[in-house]
């Protein structure tokens, strides 16, 4: 099965299932709207913690939807097909979690503006939360991948996964957040967004191996 093939594939198994997409956006729309009953309606303190509140909980977000994203392929034994086709397993992860993102992590940058209107964000911070996201996101999913496959078969998978991937998170995470609070303190956000492209690099090229190393031995 070719790259691009994968990528189609898997992109219209999540439009017969839109209900699981729109879950995820719900759930972190419904999430940050909370935050507000518990810190109080103060303009300019719901704007403080709002970089802090949509990185979090878009990082809850991914996590709901990566116990899917192999079990499927696993259970009916498309994963094995896939193992075994010409295209390396790299590749075909690779194109797994580009699917995963375009149906789980764009929907969320879209998202991500109304989220800041709601805690009185400025209008001019916008962009770089757009900017960090769209660096930041994709890294989300490419190790939640890895952590994904490590579970993939194991019993209470869904339970593991957050226990291996969420201190990897940590980086993207503090990034993320940072590249926000300094341009709503009117600092440079060039350095932070540097970083987080950095750490997207390097998950670019870690994630593939370990993924499909754990995929081989979870075909095993």
């Amino acid at each position: 099965m070719r790259f691009t093939g994968i990528i189609s594939r898997d992109l219209r198994l999540a439009l017969r299932q839109r209900s699981d997409a729109a879950m995820i956006v719900l759930f972190f729309v419904l999430t940050a709207a909370l935050f507000p009953f518990g810190v109080g309606p103060e303009a300019n303190q719901l704007a403080a913690i709002a970089p802090g509140v949509i990185w979090v909980t878009a990082l809850l977000s991914v996590l709901l939807s990566l116990e899917r994203l192999f079990l499927a392929d696993y259970e009916d034994g498309s994963l094995e097909l896939m193992a075994l086709s010409p295209v390396p397993l790299e590749l075909t992860l690779l194109a797994k979690v580009l699917a995963h993102w375009l149906t789980t992590g764009l929907p969320l940058i879209v998202a991500a503006p109304l989220i800041a209107v709601l805690f009185n964000m400025p209008l001019e911070a916008l962009p770089t939360l757009a900017t960090a996201m769209l660096l930041g996101t994709p890294t989300l999913s490419l190790i939640g991948a890895v952590g994904a496959a490590l579970t993939l078969g194991a019993r209470r998978g869904g339970i593991l996964i957050p226990l291996l991937v969420l201190p990897l998170y940590i980086p993207t995470l503090i990034f993320g957040v940072s590249a926000v609070d300094a341009a709503l303190g009117g600092f440079p956000v060039r350095p932070h967004l540097l970083l987080l492209m950095a750490i997207l690099l390097i998950s670019l090229v870690v994630s593939p191996l370990a993924g499909a190393a754990a995929l081989r031995q979870a075909n095993e």
